[in-house]
């Protein structure tokens, strides 16, 4: 089969197309909504190739996508697309897109205007230019979907709670394929552990496991909450809102910005929202400096609670951006979590290898993420299952 998988997020939009499994082409348009917006792809295994392009509305950089895809040939023949939705409110199980599931899509905008709108507008443009190919929406929100009552309840009143406002997690995706690869490098008794995981990208979460299912994770109703983010403020004092609205007049439109592209690292940091940037200013830059150790120090907090909710951690797990590639914020992290059974191997972490505490210790890995794999595997099954239906 040939299944293109899109990945639409706030200011990206990834793509890979697989024939039968195997991963043909590749790429992304990024920086989407400002000038530095460029288009970067790869054919195959050969070398990436980078050009800038006006992409400065998701509108534009969905029609540079479909010019793209169409020029290289990647639309011909294609069984299936794959698109990640980030909100799935009340779905539990990736579903076939059909009008009905649209009209629910356009429904759930108002739980994440952020992602949303863009995604729907993508997944419309892409079955306007294939016709009759089926169209799969893969949630993020899927893999939280049976999280305890306890864990998912907010503490606001029962009237809000029936009406859909709870905790639904996200990064669900990437959880899954973290999950699937902790199975195959650990074997499945730890995999089926007690397991924390932890999400570390411009968007930053984590979330607990057992038996392989999520009993918790950090983000809520929206993906905007949890620890603090690249420039999402994360968890918030409603006294803060109130404050701002009331004392600095700010409306309900501009505290949305500032608490989820004017926060966070960049926030606090007063410069820039890039981890690597801020690891080489932290000795001439103070407030650099307090952005590191406040998101290091909530990530560290969150390993604790979830260790206490599991009762014990048999392995954790790094991804995203910092989680997979940043030594120090790592090494930061872990540190001080030796009483729970958590150590690094320091010259396994300075080396960037998958598995980074030594051998005689719970083990901690820092995965690649691969949110494309799963949305194969989600399309592959659902495709199968469909024709074996209808056969």
């Amino acid at each position: 089969m040939r299944i293109l998988t899109v990945n639409g997020g706030s200011s990206s939009v990834k793509f890979a197309l697989y024939d039968g499994g195997v991963c043909v082409q590749s790429g992304k348009i990024d920086h989407i909504g400002l000038p530095s917006a460029y288009i970067e792809y790869a054919i195959g295994d050969n070398q990436k190739e980078r050009s800038d392009v006006a992409a400065l509305t998701t509108d534009a950089a969905v029609s540079l996508l479909c010019e793209h895809l169409t020029e290289q040939g990647a639309l011909e023949g294609i069984d299936a697309v794959a698109h990640r939705v980030v909100h799935g409110a009340h779905f539990t199980d990736h579903v076939v897109i059909t009008p009905a599931v649209l009209a629910e899509m356009q429904r759930m905008v108002p739980y994440d205007p952020e992602h949303m709108p863009g995604e729907i507008v993508l997944i419309e443009a892409l079955m306007k230019a294939l016709g009759s190919v089926t169209h799969i929406a893969c949630f993020d929100t899927v893999f939280h979907a049976h999280i305890p009552h306890h864990a998912s309840m907010l503490a606001i009143p029962r009237s809000l709670t029936e009406r859909g406002v709870k905790r639904y997690g996200f990064h669900g995706l990437s959880y899954a394929y973290l999950h699937a690869r902790l199975t195959e490098v650990a074997g499945a008794k730890v995999a089926n552990g007690r397991v924390i995981m932890a999400h570390l990208g411009n968007g930053a979460s984590l979330c607990a496991l057992h038996n392989g299912v999520s009993i918790d994770t950090t983000m809520a109703f929206s993906p905007n909450s949890g620890i603090p983010m690249g420039t999402r403020s994360g968890d918030i004092d409603p006294g803060v809102i109130r404050y701002l609205a009331r004392e600095r007049g700010l409306t309900l439109e501009q505290i949305d910005v500032t608490l989820s592209k004017e926060s966070g690292l960049l926030g606090m940091s007063g410069t820039t929202y890039d981890m690597q940037e801020l690891l080489a200013r932290e000795g001439t830059d103070v407030y650099a400096q307090h952005a590191i150790d406040a998101f290091c120090y909530a990530v560290k907090k969150q390993i604790g609670a979830y260790t206490a909710a599991l009762g014990g951690v048999d392995a954790l797990v790094f991804s995203g951006g910092m989680g997979e590639k940043s030594v120090p914020v790592r090494a930061r992290i872990v540190s001080g979590l030796e009483g729970l059974g958590l150590t690094l191997d320091t010259t396994r972490n300075t080396e960037n290898q998958e598995r980074i505490s030594p051998d005689d210790a719970i083990p901690i890995y820092a995965f690649a993420a691969n949110e494309e794999r799963t949305l194969l595997d989600i399309a592959t099954r659902i495709i199968s299952t469909t024709s074996s239906n209808h056969s």
